[in-house]
């Protein structure tokens, strides 16, 4: 083995500046990061459902759980349907109405003094209100339990629902007053019950689910709803308002949800997106390129052919030299002959002889039959695979 001991020269020089390729490649995991940063808040801004909650029984919600689609069903039968969310407001509209206009339904009187709704004469509707019947349908009385909500039979002779047949009806379950007339029962109970008062006729149900968008269209749920509300001229819906009055729910002093938080989360989420941030640009930085060196020592091919038949006699490894030799004549011939990779045994050895003019018995023992019994044979071998090759590129 000969060493090459010549000095390196002293004029060559590799420029370690980063240039505008170097600068991309450490770069760019932080440029796609980016990009997918705002790609995302985009598509967040553009993609946002509304987030609003959904109202129950609202004539003004378009959801599931609203009644917008009943409140367009008493519009088109020629019923003005006013949606108000406070007691005064539900005073104002039947001040000045003619005897049984408007009819008062009753969905949500969470921020409503029942006191002042006992006020306004005429018919009224109250759904799932248990804890205003003593004010507003004095004789009406809870029973114990909770029925399931689910289509009911009417089981009546009132005119509203027996007319609608089944309803997708359950929940609280009463019993009424002397002369009330109870339908869809449950238990010791009825589910809706209805009688006359002073005014005119109260009715309570223990469950609005049939009058929801969901459910309005199964059953006689729509025939029901219109049958106990279509009758007015006008009705006056009652909802909860969309902003509780300040002071009504304990502990909060009309405070929102980022007054109530502690000072110290809005900088731990921040300190968390920076550290995110140093992360992937330590993850995502490159070295720079690759230094190439000139080696220090420099070995001739031969040596290395040289080297490695010395080992093979050493291990008396004819059998691997044999395939050694003969695979290196196979790959050399194959391009040559205008053969593919691909070629079978038989090609190969008919193309060979074709063109030398050998043996094919001949050819196919030496580039495929067994190993050589001794190094004589090895060295033949050898001999032939050559004289094949040369004799092949002549042709």
């Amino acid at each position: 083995m000969s060493l090459d001991m010549r000095p390196r020269e002293s004029g060559e020089s590799h420029s370690t500046s980063p240039t505008v390729r170097s600068t991309w490649r450490a770069s760019r995991l932080i440029v796609l990061l980016g990009a997918l940063m705002v790609l995302a808040a985009v598509l967040s801004v553009l993609l946002k459902p509304d987030t609003r909650p959904s109202r129950h029984l609202d004539p003004a919600d378009a959801s599931l759980a609203g009644s917008m689609a009943l409140a367009e069903l008493l519009r088109d039968r020629g019923v003005t349907v006013d949606r108000v969310d406070s007691a005064e407001a539900a005073v104002a509209k039947a001040t000045g109405a003619a005897p049984g206009d408007p009819l008062l339904l009753i969905t949500d009187a969470s921020y409503a003094d029942p006191r002042v709704l006992a006020g306004i004469q005429g018919d009224r509707v109250i759904v799932d209100n248990i804890f205003t019947l003593d004010e507003l349908a004095p004789g009406v009385r809870p029973v114990r339990g909770f029925a399931r909500e689910r289509s009911r039979e009417p089981g009546c002779s009132l005119p509203a629902a027996k007319a609608a047949g089944s309803a997708f009806i359950g929940g609280s379950a009463f019993t009424g007053p002397a002369g009330a007339t109870g339908c869809y029962p449950w238990g010791d109970g009825w589910t809706l019950v209805s009688y006359p008062n002073a005014g005119g006729t109260t009715t309570v149900l223990g469950s609005g689910e049939f009058m929801t968008n969901q459910r309005l269209a199964e059953d006689g749920n729509a025939a029901l709803a219109l049958n106990l509300l279509g009758s007015a001229k006008a009705v006056t819906w009652l909802v909860a308002p969309e902003t509780p009055p300040v002071g009504e729910l304990p502990g909060q002093d009309g405070k929102s949800m980022y007054d109530l938080m502690p000072a110290s989360i809005p900088w731990a989420v921040r300190m968390a997106v920076i550290t995110l941030l140093l992360v992937a640009f330590w993850r995502g930085r490159r070295l720079g390129p690759v230094v190439t060196e000139r080696l220090p020592v420099v070995v001739r091919a031969a040596e290395t052919v040289e080297g490695r038949g010395r080992l093979y006699r050493a291990r008396r490894a004819r059998g691997r030299a044999a395939d050694a030799l003969r695979a290196g004549t196979i790959d050399r011939l194959t391009p040559r002959l205008g053969l593919g990779s691909g070629s079978g045994r038989h090609e190969l050895v008919t193309a060979i002889a074709v063109r030398t003019g050998q043996d094919a018995q001949e050819i196919g023992t030496a580039l495929y039959g067994p190993p050589p019994a001794d190094d004589a044979g090895l060295v033949a071998l050898a001999g032939y695979l050559d004289l094949i090759e040369r004799t092949v590129s002549e042709h």
